[in-house]
């Protein structure tokens, strides 16, 4: 028998439409097929850090009739997780998606896959140091393309860190189109667009290691 691990567990309250997990997921994915309804781009590509089992990118991609547009990789480190999602895009039928099991706290990981019009970072800010967060934010312009979309949750328990995490987008060249922070749960949900210039991928950098 398998061991599932945490990684794997965490994803349980997905089981529940009413947690706050499902409420966060259904926040995102409001906001990538937004994206998607916006950019009228024949090729979009999208790269998603510590992907998960990819509920958010699947389940909006699996929906629409243009997901054929979008050239995804998926950074995961968990096994079982990645095996959840390749599984899942297989039964939608995303042969775009590229699901690679490495760790997105690494540039390393991101070579070929920049710069991307969408990164989602979802679940990473809460799951490192606050040191790492400012890191990781300082260095999206790597991974970003001229006008890409940035969608990324954190939670917002004492010390609340998101004030933080604004400005610090706003100084890496951000320009903030949505922040969601619903009454009753402690996570949020932000969207920023990249108006800065793009800077090479530097592969040898390390941005996050996960704590949580």
């Amino acid at each position: 028998m398998t061991t599932r691990t945490h990684w794997q567990e965490w994803h349980e309250p997905y089981a529940d439409e009413n947690s706050p997990l499902s409420r966060r997921l259904r926040l995102v994915q409001q906001h990538i097929a937004s994206w998607l309804d916006q950019r009228s781009d024949e090729r979009l590509t999208v790269v998603s850090a510590c992907a998960g089992q990819a509920h958010d990118l699947i389940g909006v991609l699996a929906a629409r009739a243009d997901a054929h547009r979008v050239q995804a990789t998926l950074l995961e480190y968990d096994t079982g997780n990645v095996a959840a999602a390749k599984v899942a895009a297989d039964r939608a039928g995303l042969s775009d998606l590229v699901i690679r099991q490495a760790d997105a706290g690494q540039l390393s990981s991101y070579a070929g896959t920049h710069p991307a019009d969408l990164v989602l970072m979802v679940g990473v800010f809460g799951n490192i140091t606050d040191a790492d967060v400012k890191r990781t934010i300082a260095a999206l312009p790597q991974l970003c393309a001229e006008g890409a979309t940035v969608i990324w949750t954190r939670t917002r328990r004492a010390p609340d860190l998101t004030p933080a995490v604004r400005e610090w987008l706003r100084d890496a060249g951000f320009v903030e189109e949505a922040f969601h922070a619903p009454d009753g749960v402690r996570f949020s949900v932000g969207v920023h667009r990249f108006e800065g210039t793009p800077r090479p991928l530097d592969v040898t950098g390390a941005i996050f290691t996960f704590v949580n």
